[in-house]
């Protein structure tokens, strides 16, 4: 048996039933838990106990979520996994642009959460970014510029590379549209969604095994895309 300790997750929620589900599925699955009831609580507690992991509330009643995240991005890297509620796009996108690591949706499934977590904790472990990813039967090489699949070369654009670079380098997590376009297109593009739907369709026609149900780069409705990654 593992003697490693249990990673401490620090839940920032005003809804003492969120609380007590969350705080029961983490122990049940091996998370020591810590609770805040709001945001200026959280930060207190986050100074103090330096939690591997934070789970942030958007809708606390004395400070934003976003404005949470924005004083924890001051002086912490801890991976935030935002809880938000249905609809709340806006709030995803505020968030995930400041800093966050991913979203789940309230009402959430417990076992999509704690993939979630997995992920951002993985994520937060990794302390040099990985030269080859592999999912499915993707290989991405990026030392060489070389993408596989299924064992044969993948001949891509220089910017459906650049696109399918940024989304491996955050592979796992949520990239908003704002931020692809920035980082792909450059500053002023941040309207120009189209061009960001063609070249999706672009790397799903040339890199998914059937482009109409993708399995790899997923859309995130009204926030962004996701590049799956193996757990």
């Amino acid at each position: 048996m593992s003697d490693a300790p249990k990673p401490l997750v620090m839940i920032v929620d005003d809804e003492p039933q969120i609380r007590r589900l969350l705080t029961v599925t983490l122990e049940a699955n091996g998370y020591r838990v810590l609770s805040a009831v709001n945001g200026q609580e959280g930060l207190v507690l986050a100074a103090q106990h330096r939690p591997a992991l934070v789970i942030l509330d958007l809708g606390l009643p004395d400070l934003s979520g976003q404005e949470v995240l924005r004083r924890l991005r001051e002086w912490s890297e801890v991976p935030v996994v935002i809880l938000s509620v249905l609809g709340d796009e806006k709030g995803k996108v505020a968030a995930l642009d400041a800093g966050a690591d991913d979203y789940v949706t309230k009402p959430f499934n417990t076992d999509e959460l704690l993939a979630r977590l997995r992920v951002a904790l993985r994520h937060a472990s990794e302390k040099e970014e990985v030269a080859v990813f592999r999912a499915k039967n993707l290989v991405v090489d990026l030392a060489t510029r070389r993408v596989t699949l299924g064992g044969k070369e993948v001949k891509l654009s220089v910017t459906e590379y650049d696109l399918l670079r940024l989304l491996v380098r955050h592979a796992g997590k949520v990239v908003t549209q704002r931020q692809i376009l920035r980082e792909v297109w450059g500053a002023g593009h941040d309207e120009d969604t189209h061009y960001l739907r063609v070249y999706m369709a672009h790397l799903r026609e040339k890199l998914e095994d059937d482009p109409a149900k993708p399995e790899l780069f997923l859309t995130e409705t009204g926030v962004g895309y996701r590049l799956v990654q193996q757990d």
